[in-house]
C-alpha cells in the first residue's frame, strides 16, 4: 500500500515529467520548422503564413530571437485571453462548451476542496481508530488514511459531520449544474439562431423507405413529400451504397503517396532507381522497381474506380431506401424532422440530417432493417468485454505492487526492497500500468459504434464516450477498489470471522484513494502534459515532410491537427468528476489532485482549441445532456457509497437520513432534463420561422437549390474528374425550374397523384426513370 513518502516520490516523477514536456514544448512552438504542428489551425484558416524564407539559412529552422525563450511561459495567459463569443466563432460551439466541462468541474471542486479540508479533514485526523484497527486485525494502513473516514471509531457521532458535508456537497454541485445547463442550453439556442446558413438546417434523413414494385426509391420518395409535405419539399438526394468505390479511392490515395515518396527518393540520388518487394508490407515477394509498380497499381485503380462509379450510378440495387430530403424553409425541415410520417411508425423515419461533414457514409448504406440485430450484438458484447476485462485489470495491479512483484519474480526482491524503488513502485507503477491497459479500449469501442450503424460522427463519439464511461465506473473504479481490497486484505479475509468481513471492506475502500491519486498523477498531470507536447503528430509531420512533401498543398495535406476526441476525453474528465464526488467525504486529501487536474487541463485544451484542433463537424453542443447525466449519476453513486461505508460503521442512527439523497438527486436529474433537455433535441417551430422569416427579407432572391445540390452528394462524388455526374444534377435541376411534370407509373394509386413534380439531386435521369 502506497504510504505518503510513496505518494511524494509519484507526485516529484509526474511533475518532473510534466515540467520536462512543457519545457519541451515551450522551447520547439518557437521554431520555425515547427510552426504548422502547433498552429495548424490558423494556417487551415488562412490567417498564418510560414515563417519568413529569407534571412540566413539557419533562421528558417531554428528561432535566433533569445529574447522570446524568456517568454516561453507566454503561451498560458495567451490561452486565456480570448473571450467565450469570439473562441465560440473561431472553434465552434462544441469546441467552447467542451472547455465549461473544466469550468465546471473547478467550480464544483474549488469550494468543495475548501469546505472539506476545513472541516472534514480536522475531524478525521483527530481519530485513532486505524491505530487500534492494527492491533486487533492484520489491516494495513498509512499516514495518507488517517486523514480518511476510516479513520473515525465505529458509531462514533463525527459520523454527522460527513453526513451534514454530503448533504452540503450534494446541493452545491446541483446548483453548479443547474446552473450550468441553463446556460448551455442558452447558448446552443442562441448559436442555433445567430448562426449562418448551413445545409442540413432545410435537410431531414429518411430511413427505411418501403419497397415499391412500381417506382424506384428516388421517384417513391419524390412523390411521397410532394402529397405530405406540398407546399415545404423542395428536393431529394437518395442514398448510395458506395463503400467499395470510397475503399477503391483511399487505396489509390495511398498508393499515390507511395509513389511520391519513391520520386522523391529517386530525386534526390539518381544513380539507382529504387526497388521495393510486393509481399505483406514489403517483408518478401519479387523484387521490382517502386516506381513503375505504384505506377501501374494506380493504373489499375483508376479503371477499377471508373468501373465501380458507372456501377453506383447506373445500378438500381446501389440505391439504399433511404434519402436526404430537404425543404424549402427551416420551419419545413422543423415539422417533417420531429413528427411521424405515416401510420405505420416503423416506415418512413425522419431525423435531422447530420451537417455534411459530420455524415458517417459508411453506415448509410447499412439496411435499416439488421440495425437491431447489430445492436443487440454490440450489446451483448459489450457487455463480456466490460465484466471480462475486470480479470486482466485486476491481474495487472496485482502484479503492479511490491507484493506482486516478488511472487512472480522473486530474485527481484532485493532490489525492490531499496526504498526509493519502493517508493516508486507503490507510487508510480500501478496508475501507469492501468493506463497503459487502457490504450486500445477506445478503438475497440469505436469500432463496436461503427458496427452498430449510426449514422453521423459526433453520435458514432457521444455513444463510444457513453460505453467508456460504464467501462470505467465497472472496472477502472469499482473493479480497482473491489480487486485491490480483496487483494491486499485476503490474509484478514481468511483468519476473521465472517462477521469482520463488511467490515474490513468498509476500511479498505478509503484506503484505495491512494491508488488513485498516483493515477491522476500519472494521467492528469503528465498526461495532459503530453498532450500540449504533440510528441506523434511532431513526428508524423516532419517524416511527411520530409519524404512526401513537393508543394505548398502536399504541405498542407500533411498537417494532422487532430480533433478534441470526445469520446476518449469526455468519459476521462468524468473519471474525475467520479473521484471526487466519491472521495469528498472519505478521503478528502483526493480533492486538490482533481483541482490541479481541472485547472491545467482548462489551460491545456484551451490553447490546443484555439491553435491546434480542427474539428470535424459541428453539433451545436448536442452532448450536453450525456455530461449532465454522467455527472448526476457519479453523485448518487457517491451517495450510495457512502451509506454502505456508513453502514459498516454502526452508524445505524445517522445512516438513514442519507437515504433522502439520491431521491432528490434522481428527481433533480428529471427536473433538469425536463425544462432543458428539450433545447438539445428538438428545434423550436418559432425560432425557425423567426430565421426564416429574417433570412427571407434579408436575401429575398437567395437560390436555395443550387446552394443544398451537393451538399449530401457522398465525398467519392464531389471532386471526379468524370463530368457525368455534375451534368446529371444540372439537368434535373433544369427541368424541374421549367415546370417538367414527371408521371407516377404506379399502377394503384392508393398514395400518389397522378402527376407529381419535384427533383432527386442523387442519380442521373436514366437511372432515375429506369424500369423496375
Amino acid at each position: 500500500m502506497a504510504t505518503l513518502a510513496d505518494i511524494g516520490v509519484s507526485a516529484a516523477i509526474n511533475l518532473l515529467s510534466a515540467v520536462i514536456f512543457l519545457l519541451l514544448f515551450a522551447f520547439l512552438r518557437l521554431q520555425p520548422f515547427n510552426d504548422r504542428v502547433y498552429f495548424p489551425k490558423w494556417y487551415l484558416k488562412g490567417l498564418r503564413n510560414s515563417p519568413s524564407r529569407s534571412g540566413a539559412f539557419v533562421s528558417r529552422f531554428v528561432n535566433l530571437d533569445f529574447r522570446s525563450y524568456f517568454r516561453f511561459l507566454n503561451w498560458m495567459p495567451e490561452a486565456l485571453k480570448m473571450p467565450e463569443p469570439e473562441l465560440i466563432d473561431h472553434a465552434g460551439l462544441d469546441s467552447a462548451v467542451y472547455l465549461r466541462i473544466y469550468l465546471m468541474g473547478l467550480k464544483i471542486f474549488v469550494p468543495m476542496t475548501i469546505l472539506a479540508w476545513a472541516v472534514l479533514v480536522p475531524v478525521n485526523y483527530t481519530n485513532d481508530a486505524l491505530e487500534a484497527a492494527k492491533m486487533v486485525s492484520n489491516v494495513t494502513a498509512s499516514d495518507i488514511d488517517k486523514l480518511s473516514i476510516s479513520n473515525i471509531p465505529l458509531g462514533s457521532q463525527r459520523f454527522w459531520t460527513h453526513i451534514v458535508m454530503a448533504y452540503a456537497f450534494t446541493f452545491w454541485t446541483c446548483y453548479v449544474l443547474l446552473r450550468e445547463y441553463e446556460k448551455v442550453a442558452s447558448m446552443r439556442l442562441q448559436f442555433l439562431s445567430s448562426e449562418k446558413r448551413r445545409p442540413d438546417q432545410f435537410t431531414v434523413l429518411v430511413r427505411n423507405v418501403p419497397p415499391d414494385s412500381d417506382e424506384s426509391v428516388s421517384e417513391l420518395v419524390e412523390h411521397f413529400f410532394l402529397v405530405n409535405h406540398p407546399d415545404n419539399y423542395l428536393s431529394h438526394q437518395v442514398v448510395c451504397n458506395a463503400n467499395l468505390l470510397a475503399s477503391l479511392v483511399k487505396k489509390k490515395e495511398s498508393k499515390q503517396n507511395w509513389l511520391d515518396y519513391y520520386q522523391n527518393k529517386y530525386a534526390r540520388n539518381r544513380s539507382e532507381r529504387p526497388q521495393m518487394k510486393t509481399g505483406f508490407y514489403g517483408l518478401w515477394g519479387a523484387k521490382v522497381d517502386a516506381i513503375d509498380h505504384h505506377v501501374s497499381e494506380i493504373e489499375k485503380l483508376s479503371k477499377e474506380i471508373a468501373e465501380e462509379r458507372e456501377k453506383v450510378l447506373n445500378d438500381p440495387n446501389s440505391i439504399m431506401p433511404a434519402a436526404f430530403v430537404s425543404f424549402k424553409t427551416r420551419w419545413g425541415a422543423a415539422v417533417c424532422a420531429q413528427t411521424q410520417q405515416s401510420r405505420d411508425p416503423t416506415l418512413w423515419l425522419t431525423e435531422w440530417a447530420p451537417e455534411p461533414r459530420d455524415v458517417y457514409w459508411e453506415n448509410l448504406a447499412i439496411p435499416y432493417v439488421s440495425l437491431s440485430v447489430r445492436r443487440l450484438i454490440v450489446g451483448v458484447s459489450f457487455f463480456f468485454l466490460a465484466f471480462f476485462f475486470m480479470i486482466p485489470i485486476a491481474f495487472v495491479q496485482s502484479l503492479a505492487s511490491i507484493e506482486g512483484i516478488e511472487k512472480s519474480i522473486p530474485f527481484l526482491k532485493p532490489v525492490i526492497e531499496i526504498k526509493f524503488i519502493k517508493s516508486v513502485v507503490q507510487g508510480f507503477l500501478p496508475g501507469i500500468a492501468l493506463k497503459l491497459f487502457l490504450i486500445f479500449l477506445p478503438t475497440i469501442l469505436m469500432m463496436m459504434s461503427k458496427f452498430e450503424g449510426l449514422t453521423s460522427l459526433s453520435s458514432l463519439e457521444r455513444r463510444s464516450a457513453m460505453r467508456y464511461y460504464i467501462f470505467i465506473i465497472i472496472n477502472v473504479f469499482l473493479g480497482s477498489i473491489l480487486t485491490g481490497a480483496a487483494f491486499e486484505q485476503l490474509d484478514s479475509f481468511i483468519k476473521q470471522s465472517a462477521s469482520e468481513i463488511p467490515k474490513t471492506i468498509g476500511v479498505a475502500i478509503p484506503m484505495k484513494a491512494t491508488f488513485f491519486i498516483t493515477y491522476i498523477m500519472v494521467d492528469g498531470w503528465a498526461g495532459i502534459a503530453g498532450e500540449v507536447l504533440m510528441l506523434k503528430p511532431l513526428i508524423i509531420f516532419h517524416l511527411k515532410n520530409f519524404f512526401l512533401v513537393k508543394t505548398e498543398k502536399d504541405r498542407q495535406e500533411a498537417m494532422d491537427p487532430g480533433s478534441l476526441g470526445f469520446d476518449t476525453g469526455e468519459p476521462r474528465i468524468q473519471l474525475y468528476f467520479l473521484l471526487g464526488l466519491v472521495y469528498a467525504t472519505v478521503t478528502p486529501i483526493l480533492l486538490p489532485f482533481v483541482v490541479i487536474f481541472f485547472g491545467f487541463a482548462y489551460v491545456v485544451f484551451r490553447h490546443q482549441i484555439i491553435n491546434v484542433y480542427n474539428q470535424e463537424y459541428e453539433s451545436g453542443a448536442a452532448f450536453w445532456p450525456s455530461v449532465h447525466g454522467r455527472v448526476v449519476t457519479a453523485l448518487v453513486i457517491s451517495q450510495l457509497l457512502l451509506m454502505g461505508l456508513l453502514s459498516t460503521k454502526q452508524a445505524s442512527k445517522s445512516t438513514p437520513f442519507l437515504i433522502a439523497l439520491p431521491v432528490l438527486t434522481i428527481w433533480f436529474h428529471i427536473f433538469c432534463n425536463g425544462r432543458y433537455k428539450s433545447a438539445f433535441a428538438k428545434y423550436p417551430l418559432q425560432e425557425a420561422m423567426m430565421k426564416d422569416t429574417l433570412e427571407r427579407a434579408t436575401y429575398p432572391h437567395f437560390n436555395l437549390r443550387s446552394y443544398l445540390q451537393k451538399a449530401y452528394v457522398h465525398p467519392v462524388f464531389k471532386d471526379d474528374d468524370d463530368d457525368d455526374y455534375d451534368e446529371s444534377l444540372s439537368e434535373n435541376l433544369e427541368s424541374d425550374s421549367e415546370g417538367v411534370l414527371v408521371p407516377t407509373r404506379r399502377q394503384s394509386q392508393r398514395n400518389s397523384p397522378a402527376v407529381s413534380r419535384g427533383t432527386s439531386l442523387a442519380l442521373p435521369d436514366e437511372v432515375k426513370h429506369a424500369e423496375p
